[in-house]
């Protein structure tokens, strides 16, 4: 069982910045893949990023390519997102998501395919 515990979120201005973090308790093996998730008001929840965590490949959703990073301490059993350039589109609870066995890349965007969640952190960038 793997507990994910997610932190950073809060208020920002849009061009900001803000990094969150989540912190898993319990063994992360070599198969799994770690994934960031967001869901606005009214919205289904989407991809932002994720992470292999053997490899440290990575997979990022459009909208954020080139504005978020994804990344992970294996010592530290976190995985992170650093997020730039915040728009108030990104506005969203953000939620941490584990996957057991990642067999394909495209399995690193697709939720369905995650096993473990976080209870999310709610991001809001004002314009």
């Amino acid at each position: 069982q793997v507990q994910l515990v997610e932190s950073g979120g809060g208020l920002v201005q849009a061009g900001g910045s803000l990094r969150l973090s989540c912190a898993a308790s319990g063994r992360i093996f070599s198969s799994y893949a770690l994934g960031w998730f967001r869901q606005a008001p009214g919205k289904e929840r989407e991809i932002v990023a994720a992470i292999r965590w053997s490899n440290g490949n990575t997979y990022y959703a459009d909208s954020v390519k080139g504005r978020f990073t994804i990344s992970r301490d294996n010592a530290k059993n976190t995985v992170y997102l650093q997020m730039n350039t915040l728009q108030p589109e990104d506005t969203a609870v953000y939620y941490c998501a584990a996957q057991r066995y990642l067999i394909t890349v495209q399995a690193m965007g697709d939720m369905t395919m995650y096993n473990y969640w976080g209870q999310g952190t709610q991001v809001t960038v004002s314009s």
